[in-house]
């Protein structure tokens, strides 16, 4: 991790660099920039990139002490952030081939009018994994849907006088479940004030939960008996003992596992009506528009966006273990479908053949910069306590007065 800790000293290794092109800086909420903009830095004489890692970086674009050129991280696709970024067509002007090598779907969300004001540079999929043992119960290569995911789960049960020493599956195991779900059934959280959503198929949601629990998994209460039962150990070491058939994790998660570990699990992505639910904290890619190191900025643009590039960077990561705990590209697959096709398979072998097509990836909705802490506070919440029973409080109840007791009045 030697590289991300150095994060912080780029500003004072660089900022009083004589160079011809000049240096440009780089605010980003993903570490493994530092890492990036090393590797650019090495790699030529005649720019530099200093970097500045921020949290929240949507509410701090204008905090720092030095306006920055470049600004990578999640929630930059607001109404709140539209006005602060160029185009970035130069760089479909001097690579014509470039758009083709980009999912469609991720591509389009950076798209403003006519324009690509922002690029997609990583995002994350839900996986569902399963032991090796158990890989030829799966129908298709690389999704998996829910009534699969339930139906083999309730064969995979075992119970007497209604407790469970085995369960397959069960949606409450895992809140973050329950919310792939929601964007499954089309819920389409948006942007809103401060979000919007489709009433009608977030109860349909949570309504389809409550039938899979008491049809598959015996009623919360014997899934609650089991989960505090058997879930001392994690879900990963469940499933290779065979005490469950099923686990949901993030693509990081799963990669970033011991390989030891990895070699007894398969995997399948969580599908649902044809289409594989991208994570919202997608991260993506702006120039400010108002910078002062147009060059230096472009340099590291056209740098980046290359498929000999990102292959440098898996390597190296590899080779220094930062690949142990960073998945991929910024922690996510590649924005760059080519990438992930042909380069992805080399470092990570349990993709070999597991890539879903790019025409399944149904990327989020634009969602306002404050969507993390709204699904954390209020969202999740309601699906926890919807999905175990119908005498909660509304969605929509349940946001107001949570704006209320914060004192937060909607400003996009």
């Amino acid at each position: 991790m030697k590289y991300l800790l150095a994060a912080p000293f780029f500003l004072m290794l660089f900022g009083c660099a004589k160079l011809d092109g000049g240096a440009a800086l780089l605010l980003t909420d993903r570490p493994e920039f530092a890492f990036y903009a090393e590797q650019f830095n090495t790699s030529q004489n005649k720019y530099k990139i200093e970097v500045i890692y921020q949290n929240n970086i949507a509410d701090n674009i204008y905090n720092t002490k030095k306006t920055p050129d470049i600004i990578v991280g999640s929630w930059l696709k607001s109404a709140a952030t539209i006005k602060n970024w160029q185009s970035l067509e130069f760089l479909f002007k001097k690579e014509p081939d470039i758009e083709k090598k980009f999912y469609p779907s991720l591509l389009a969300l950076g798209r403003f009018g006519k324009k690509q004001y922002l690029l997609p540079v990583s995002f994350n999929l839900p996986v569902i994994i399963f032991s090796e043992n158990n890989n030829k119960l799966a129908r298709d290569l690389f999704t998996i849907e829910l009534e699969e995911i339930k139906k083999l789960g309730k064969d995979f049960n075992e119970e007497k006088n209604g407790v469970f020493s085995r369960m397959g599956f069960s949606p409450l195991w895992n809140n973050n479940f329950l919310f792939e779900i929601a964007v499954i059934f089309n819920a389409a959280f948006k942007e809103g004030s401060p979000i919007d959503w489709n009433s009608e198929e977030l109860d349909e949601a949570v309504n389809y939960v409550r039938g899979w629990i008491n049809e598959a998994d015996g009623g919360v209460k014997a899934v609650d008996d089991f989960f505090f039962k058997y879930f001392f150990d994690p879900p990963s070491k469940l499933v290779i003992n065979s005490r469950i058939l099923f686990a949901y994790m993030k693509s990081p998660e799963f990669f970033t596992m011991p390989s030891e570990i990895q070699s007894m699990l398969d995997f399948r992505m969580l599908s649902g009506g044809g289409f594989i639910p991208v994570s919202e904290s997608a991260v993506y890619y702006g120039i400010y528009k108002r910078t002062k190191a147009q060059k230096a900025a472009r340099a590291f643009t056209m740098w980046f966006f290359n498929e000999d590039t990102q292959m440098s960077l898996l390597q190296i990561s590899k080779e220094n273990h930062l690949a142990d705990t960073i998945f991929g590209i910024a922690n996510g697959f590649s924005a760059m479908r080519t990438v992930n096709e042909t380069i992805f398979p080399l470092y990570y072998p349990a993709l070999l053949g597991h890539m879903p097509p790019a025409n399944m990836l149904s990327a989020p909705n634009i969602l306002p910069k404050n969507w993390m802490e709204i699904k954390e506070r209020v969202v999740i919440p309601y699906l926890r306590d919807a999905c175990r029973t119908a005498n909660g409080l509304p969605l929509r109840q349940r946001l107001n007065a949570w704006m209320r007791i914060n004192n937060i009045s909607f400003t996009p």
